[in-house]
């Protein structure tokens, strides 16, 4: 029997399994040909610890160390303009306050992005610490402390069924069954039908779209310098990425689990979005995307044993914090299992506890 089941292969529960392995005898599970197939594959890789919820960004900035120092580093520097057009002094002030951002000139903002329409865009802010995820690598860093401890990361595992038996839990995966102590939910969009599966009340989790546009640079600028660039309103981003431009409309359109794909009306209207506060015209694209950003009930994260069995575990509700988090948050989750005390607080610890929904 194995000590540890984790159902899920993408940023959670790589993280998860590595964090577990130290612990005991760990299997994890992934249901695609590779890990990271989904969100995780589909991340727009920012760590920027100032963004989300009080827990998330708790978890977030418990992160940095590992972040930036373990295995050599996983960060290189990018840097995140905030922008707002002409009359939004009042949400521009109150995102640089969220934020914790320096406001800046027009002319430095031109200077970092020299697409920008002065003509639309009234005021710009400019935070430096925020950094370009590695996130292959720390997928795979993950996935090897697992193998390294004599753990088994499996890919190509399709979960037909989860029993709970008197000694743990049985499930089996492409006709082969798989028993262990305890078992980890870490499905992504799927946590919801991975508990029921298993007999366990599902929380209500809610998969919503984000889609992507690959876009060749603008204006045939390089913008391997340039920041990520975010809408005070959330309606658009932009990021570099390989010597082109992503721009994400950053729609939340609830949806089924599945292998999410663009609606083309929706980048569309998003790049429209965009156009408004740049000078060159969008007349190409060279791919797009789309992934499940995945949230619960109130939008934090669920990191913990559920209440109808504590060797059920859940690791779900990652939204579109999954990478940014997922050091502290596995480490949270190891940590409940081994009974050992957590470095977070009691309101973060609070806030991710699966009980708040009972």
């Amino acid at each position: 029997m194995t000590d540890f089941i984790v159902i899920g292969g993408g940023i959670a529960g790589t993280s998860a399994a590595a964090r577990l392995s130290e612990l005991g005898q760990t299997l994890l599970l992934e249901r695609e040909t590779a890990l990271g197939y989904h969100a995780s594959g589909r991340s727009a890789a920012l760590y920027e610890s100032n963004y989300g919820l009080a827990s998330t960004v708790a978890l977030s900035k418990a992160s940095s160390d590992f972040f930036h120092h373990a295995h050599g580093g996983f960060l290189s520097p990018r840097g995140l303009m905030f922008i707002a057009g002409h009359g939004q002094q009042d949400a521009f002030a109150k995102a640089c306050e969220t934020f914790n951002v320096a406001p800046i000139d027009m002319d430095t903002a031109l200077a970092k992005v020299p697409i920008l329409n002065p003509e639309t865009v009234g005021q710009a802010a400019f935070h430096d610490a925020a950094f370009d995820i590695d996130t292959d690598r720390t997928i795979q860093t993950f996935a090897k402390t697992v193998r390294d401890a004599g753990g088994t990361v499996k890919t190509g595992q399709d979960v037909t069924a989860i029993t709970r038996t008197p000694h743990g839990w049985q499930v089996t995966a492409n006709g082969e069954t798989h028993s262990a102590k305890m078992l980890f939910n870490a499905a992504g969009a799927w946590a919801d039908p991975i508990a029921e599966m298993a007999g366990i009340n599902p929380l209500g989790f809610s998969p919503m779209r984000r889609s992507m546009a690959r876009i060749p640079a603008p204006g045939g600028h390089d913008v391997t310098g340039w920041p990520m660039i975010l809408d005070i309103n959330e309606t658009w981003y932009a990021k570099p990425d390989a010597g082109s431009l992503l721009v994400s409309p950053a729609e939340e359109d609830p949806m089924q689990p599945f292998d999410a794909w663009p609606d083309d009306m929706v980048l569309a209207e998003g790049i429209a979005r965009y156009q408004d506060f740049v000078t060159e015209e969008v007349t190409q694209l060279t791919s797009s995307w789309a992934g499940l950003r995945t949230f619960s009930p109130d939008r934090n994260l669920v990191l913990g044993p559920a209440t109808d069995d504590p060797s059920f575990f859940w690791v779900a509700g990652q939204g579109g914090y999954g990478f940014q988090s997922a050091p502290a948050a596995s480490q949270f989750v190891a940590d409940q299992v081994a009974g050992r005390a957590s470095e977070l607080d009691q309101a973060t610890r609070d806030a991710l506890n699966p009980q708040r929904f009972t």
